[in-house]
């Protein structure tokens, strides 16, 4: 986390070419596995208990599944790339309001003779400063499309920024008269974006819960060896509270990612609503972890000493990454009154 680029590029080879994580689920034709989101949610939750600085998220979750959810034949042929580790990828979507939404974007796209070329900056760009790709959506008189480019391309400038969580790197990336190459269908490209989103989201629950019980396991085992007034603190009721509660949630949250890894992997209706109802409650859990982590440490917890803060800063970054618990609860509200109103109608016609 101490380096500029944020990853060890011989951890980044080895993940591809011997666990084949890359690839994961990245179709066969294409260089990967072809396994599911479940496998893949496997492999997220021991990355989050790992703190893993990798721009696996980014690459995997993010763009090669923009990618295969555009359905772009042309685009694909980027996909053989990522599997193999070859290539870094990233969205870049929020501008700087932050926004998760379609209204957010506002970067133009105008077309002139040789193409669309991009104008304008988009900020919160994960491992924006590695990427070798990024996909980047922008207005058109259509609307919402979706862009690649190379990151390479003239015109093409990347700024890294402060952030909280030290193990992950976020970049501006302005835009001045870069060539670009539309993804998917003109105009189309938010219904792409939302689908993608509901899968990343549900990915990110998958870490959370990794996180979440990272710090458990750090606090149980700590509460077990730290000794006040000749006893383990583990034994004093305070201590046994927070990791009862922890405990609790961690559980629940894990059954709430899971949920929704098999939603993903059978790309059932009950994805976004399942995708929400995940990321709120993950988020929620693993800053509660953290946090309790901390605090059962005592002053230790505060210091560089220990991971801890680490894990804490993680789970703060990734409550808002994707939309905060308040606006997934929002969205899942949104879905949940969609539903009842489809049924309603549903039964009124019979």
């Amino acid at each position: 986390m101490d380096t500029d680029e944020g990853y060890d590029p011989s951890v980044w080879s080895r993940m591809a070419n011997e666990l084949g994580l890359q690839g994961l689920v990245i179709p066969e034709e294409h260089g990967g596995s072809g396994a599911s989101w479940v496998e893949l949610g496997i492999v997220l939750e021991e990355m989050g208990r790992s703190l893993l600085c990798a721009p696996f998220f980014s690459t995997v979750v993010l763009a090669a599944t923009t990618v295969l959810e555009s359905g772009d034949a042309r685009a694909m042929r980027e996909l053989s790339g990522i599997a193999d580790g070859s290539t870094i990828a990233t969205l870049a979507l929020t501008e700087e309001s932050g926004l998760w939404e379609e209204h957010g974007i506002e970067l133009p796209a105008s077309k002139g003779e040789g193409g669309y070329v991009l104008n304008g900056r988009k900020s919160y760009v994960l491992d924006g400063l590695v990427a070798h790709l990024f996909i980047v959506p922008a207005r058109t008189p259509e609307g919402v499309t979706l862009f690649l480019v190379r990151g390479d391309a003239p015109g093409l400038t990347r700024h890294p920024l402060k952030s909280l969580d030290l193990t992950r790197k976020l970049a501006a990336i302005d835009f001045t008269d870069v060539p670009a190459e539309v993804l998917g269908a003109v105009g189309k490209g938010w219904g792409v974006l939302e689908r993608a989103l509901d899968l990343a989201a549900v990915g990110l629950a998958a870490e959370q819960v990794g996180v979440a019980q990272a710090a458990l396991d750090m606090a149980v085992e700590y509460a077990k060896v730290r000794i006040q007034f000749g006893r383990a603190i583990g034994s004093f009721q305070a201590i046994k509270h927070k990791c009862a509660d922890v405990l609790l949630d961690v559980e629940s949250a894990r059954s709430a990612a899971y949920y929704a890894l098999g939603a993903a992997s059978q790309r059932t209706g009950e994805l976004p609503a399942a995708a929400s109802l995940a990321k709120a409650f993950c988020s929620d859990a693993s800053v509660l972890a953290t946090h309790e982590n901390i605090q059962i440490h005592g002053g230790i917890g505060f210091t560089w000493e220990l991971a801890a803060h680490l894990y804490y800063k993680r789970a703060k970054s990734m409550e808002l990454y994707l939309g905060n618990p308040i606006y997934h609860r929002e969205r899942l509200i949104r879905h949940i009154d969609a539903a009842r109103i489809e049924r309603s109608e549903v039964e009124t016609d019979a």
